[in-house]
């Protein structure tokens, strides 16, 4: 009995071969969308409490420079902050924002300040920056000295 050379050998791939790539590659497809998505919320989460710490900063940083009060603007009605006279950051959907501030700071248009003084104290107060899932943080402005500093809320 006389057999073909090696290389003379049909090389190729499976029916069921061919059936388990495709179905792998279905399921990737699937999952895909969904883990994009989770990724993309927590994402512009992290981005917006960093750009909330960086705003409160530079509020607090800018009146010590110039000697002037300046004000770090929570509006809750049009979901927006950022510090006074500045640009103003959209808060996505997906994120709640609570506010605590002195009584004086506060607008009956739903707009909340956090006021820093030259000499380095503010007015005081909180931002939470909560997500759907209950988890956040709290962006704490001491009162006597200006630092911002976070702190994980506990989730319900």
């Amino acid at each position: 009995m006389t057999y073909p050379p090696p290389s003379s050998r049909q090389q190729g791939f499976t029916l069921v071969e061919l059936l388990v790539v495709f179905a792998i590659l279905g399921l990737l497809a699937a999952v895909a969308p969904v883990a994009y998505d989770k990724l993309q919320r927590a994402t512009e989460y992290r981005s917006l409490v960093r750009a909330a710490m960086a705003d409160m900063r530079q509020a607090r940083h800018t009146a010590s420079t110039s000697g002037v009060d300046a004000r770090f603007e929570i509006d809750l009605a049009r979901r927006q902050f950022g510090v006074e006279g500045g640009s103003m950051r959209l808060v996505p959907d997906a994120i709640q924002l609570r506010v605590v501030v002195a009584g004086k700071e506060l607008t009956a248009q739903r707009v909340g300040y956090i006021r820093f003084l030259p000499r380095g104290g503010s007015t005081g107060g909180t931002v939470e920056i909560t997500r759907s899932n209950g988890s956040g943080v709290r962006l704490v402005v001491d009162w006597f000295s200006g630092r911002v500093t976070q702190q994980p809320l506990n989730s319900p």
